[in-house]
């Protein structure tokens, strides 16, 4: 008999359909085997009670509490029975908090029979606050009683001393899904183990069926502790599995070997650089040549700090390989950012980007531009460029990836900002190439080790961490504008300042401000869920046009201040680019276009308003942008938010250091696991549910070695069929998307 199905089984048929249903729609769960592995989110141990100071707001939260006071109030309603209303208040208390649970109308006589001082239970529903208590309106709940009384099923009759607490929500009790678990737990013996005997019981980890049950139905905290270590181990291995057999198929591509020549571009170009490669970029370069030198494709990630030189290597890359005869493309996300890298590679290269014109070096190429947005004769001009080989470098947004674009003999990728980017359209460019083309993904985000291990683990990475000479530190500062206004004028006296000595400053804000922008917010309105942190969004966020206006009629009056914004038109967002790195504009009043690649080495200053706004990365992404050239930068980070507010928090963190690694230890921390690995864009779940990438690193690193050692012994995976088995359910539920990064 086949036991696979058993796990397969649809829960309609174990459950009943009403169950199943909202199983499906409310926690993505359709099987057996997905209910089993949808573990609890923690325990709590019989007649203690849930700490009621740490409940977040705004989230549906499960409590065990004991009820300390209950009363009923009658008030006059026109809507109710006899013209009176019922209001029952309960307050429970874990000794130490209190929190008030409230019941209106015919909900309040079950909860005023049951909820009596003494009792203890379990409650369900969604934090709010009222009167500035916090407060649960017509929550669910469970009476929690004696072993002794059989008047009531006690959901921690079955588990022991502890009760599973699992993720709920408001049309599913978290004591709900603890017995629908209960129905289907027998069926965790059928479970097929993925991981091979030897690493199991090499490092003491228990079975996957008694995992299952200890997770679910654990009689000691070692029950717990068992079982989650053997599952944090069966997420990090399946992925790191699937992970290497990307990387070891890759390896086996057949690719042309691209070696500089000695007298080419790549000789030239360093022979008239003006400074000195940083020890790193020699290094990382020296990585990427020996790779390149191959004979099966490169596959690397180069991440660094904002400003450390990133584009300098990939360009000498790009030169390397169209002085072995080839072709590199240059793929960016935003139109913004690929004028910004066309503009500095030319800048950069000088004659050497001259190829076929007057004047052009002996060793010369053309580097062209390719966009979306091009005019016809432009775009037709590119394309024969690129199909004839004139063009040895070409920088685009995905208008590279369309069939149209075809290249003489392409030889390396380059993408940047590879979060922006999924694997099919990194692999739509690759496919342009006669055979696999050699790739370098870029990030400017710097990226913790072992996120880069679980999301970018089919590349091998290379770190720049030293910023070049002559680059200038940044001073941040947070600019509290609601309990200091008197701060937020000094904010753009220091812009007036900065200009006054020949610099220029950057104003970011979080929205345009136009009829678009509008429209949204009346969306958002009807749709959204409003932040108690941002006093329930009563004022949106500031605007481009709005501050732009505003500054240019008021505290920066008389100097030159324009806008960017992605709305704008593509020749319109290059002609003032132009014009802010000329010098000839003193202010930018600009949205997140700015965030990368933008480099003007004048800008000294930068102002991000409502900073709170954006995310720990994305302000250490915005701040690269001054402080480029040899002058001091300044960063001002303004906020409404109050001092105590975990807003505050995150600001006062970036203010308080330069390193981007240690920032995104930060920002990590403060986001769900799911986010960072991409999921919460694209709905669906993440496959890491007790996996966490930041604590479990040492995990993390163990699994790549022991998935590499079993995928260079079985490619194929012939003699771990419960392997192959786990891998498919992954590939197949995430249809890759952890492979896709983007």
């Amino acid at each position: 008999m086949d036991l696979v199905p058993v796990l397969e089984e649809p829960l309609k048929k174990v459950l009943g359909p009403a169950t199943a249903k909202v199983m499906a729609e409310h926690l993505g769960l359709h099987t057996v085997g997905d209910l089993l592995h949808h573990y609890p989110r923690r325990y709590e141990e019989r007649g203690q009670l849930t700490h009621l100071a740490d409940l977040p707001m705004d989230e549906h939260v499960t409590v065990v509490a004991q009820v300390a006071d209950a009363r009923l109030h009658t008030f006059a309603s026109s809507r109710a029975p006899r013209g009176k209303g019922q209001r029952l208040e309960v307050t429970i208390t874990d000794g130490s908090g209190r929190l008030q649970l409230v019941f209106f109308g015919n909900g309040v006589h079950k909860p005023h029979k049951d909820l009596l001082p003494g009792t203890r239970a379990m409650f369900s529903g969604k934090v709010s606050v009222f009167n500035h208590r916090l407060q649960l309106a017509h929550p669910a709940y469970e009476l929690l009683r004696g072993d002794g009384d059989e008047a009531v099923e006690s959901v921690d009759s079955w588990a022991g001393a502890l009760i599973p607490i699992y993720p709920a929500t408001a049309k599913l009790e978290s004591w709900k899904i603890a017995k629908s678990v209960q129905t289907v737990l027998p069926s965790a013996q059928e479970a097929v183990d993925p991981l091979p005997d030897s690493l199991r019981d090499g490092r003491g980890l228990v079975t996957l069926p008694e995992a299952l049950l200890k997770i679910h139905r654990p009689h000691t905290k070692a029950d717990i502790h068992d079982a989650r270590a053997r599952l944090k181990w069966d997420e990090a291995f399946v992925l790191q599995v699937a992970l290497a057999r990307r990387r070891h198929a890759d390896a086996q591509l057949p690719a042309v070997a691209r070696v500089a020549r000695a007298d080419g571009m790549l000789t030239a170009f360093d022979a008239k650089l003006p400074f000195t490669l940083t020890e790193g970029q020699q290094k990382v370069s020296k990585e990427i040549f020996d790779d390149l030198a191959t004979e099966h494709p490169m596959h690397r990630l180069l991440q660094g700090e904002v400003g450390s030189g990133k584009t300098m290597v990939a360009l000498r890359a790009m030169l390397a390989v169209v002085d072995a005869g080839g072709q590199a493309a240059m793929l960016a996300p935003t139109e913004v950012l690929a004028q910004q890298h066309h503009r500095s590679v030319t800048e950069m290269m000088g004659e050497l980007a001259e190829g076929g014109m007057l004047g052009g070096a002996e060793h010369s190429t053309k580097v062209v531009l390719l966009t979306g947005s091009m005019g016809a004769a432009a775009r037709r001009q590119a394309l024969l460029d690129l199909v004839t080989g004139e063009a040895g470098i070409v920088i685009g947004t995905h208008a590279l990836i369309e069939d149209k674009v075809q290249f003489h003999d392409l030889g390396l990728v380059v993408v940047d900002e590879q979060h922006r980017f999924g694997v099919e359209q990194r692999d739509a460019l690759r496919g342009k190439g006669k055979q696999p083309p050699h790739l370098l993904v870029m990030t400017a985000t710097p990226i913790p080790r072992t996120v880069a291990m679980t999301v970018f683990g089919d590349l091998e990475t290379s770190v720049l961490d030293q910023l070049p000479a002559g680059r200038s530190p940044i001073a941040s500062h947070v600019v509290p504008a609601s309990d200091k206004p008197h701060f937020l004028a000094r904010a753009w006296e220091r812009v007036r300042e900065e200009v006054e000595n020949g610099h220029q400053a950057y104003v970011v804000c979080p929205r345009i401000g136009d009829a678009a922008d509008a429209a949204a917010d009346a969306d958002a309105k009807k749709t959204k869920k409003k932040s108690p942190e941002d006093e329930a969004e009563k004022r949106p966020p500031l605007a481009v046009l709005d501050i732009a206006d505003h500054l240019a009629q008021g505290p920066l009056r008389g100097l030159k201040v324009e806008i960017l914004h992605g709305r704008m038109q593509p020749d319109d967002k290059d002609a003032v680019m132009r014009r802010f790195a000329a010098g000839e504009t003193d202010v930018l009043v600009a949205t997140t276009v700015i965030e990368v690649g933008v480099n003007v080495p004048n800008a000294t200053a930068m102002v991000i308003m409502d900073a709170d706004r954006f995310g720990v990365s994305q302000l250490h992404q915005l701040r690269g942008r001054v402080g480029r050239g040899s002058a001091a930068g300044l960063c001002l980070l303004v906020t409404e938010m109050p001092e105590a507010s975990a807003a505050r928090q995150r600001l006062n963190a970036v203010a308080s250091t330069l390193d981007g690694f240690e920032l995104s230890r930060i920002d990590l921390e403060q986001r769900r696991e799911g986010d960072v690995l991409g999921q919460a864009q694209s709905g669906v779940r993440s496959s890491l549910r007790m996996l966490a990438v930041i604590d479990d690193e040492e995990i993390i690193a163990e699994a790549r070695e022991e998935a590499t050692a079993v995928v260079v012994a079985d490619p194929a995976l012939e003699q771990l069929p419960g392997l192959r088995t786990a891998l498919d359910a992954l590939l197949d539920e995430e249809r890759e998307q952890y492979l896709e990064k983007g």
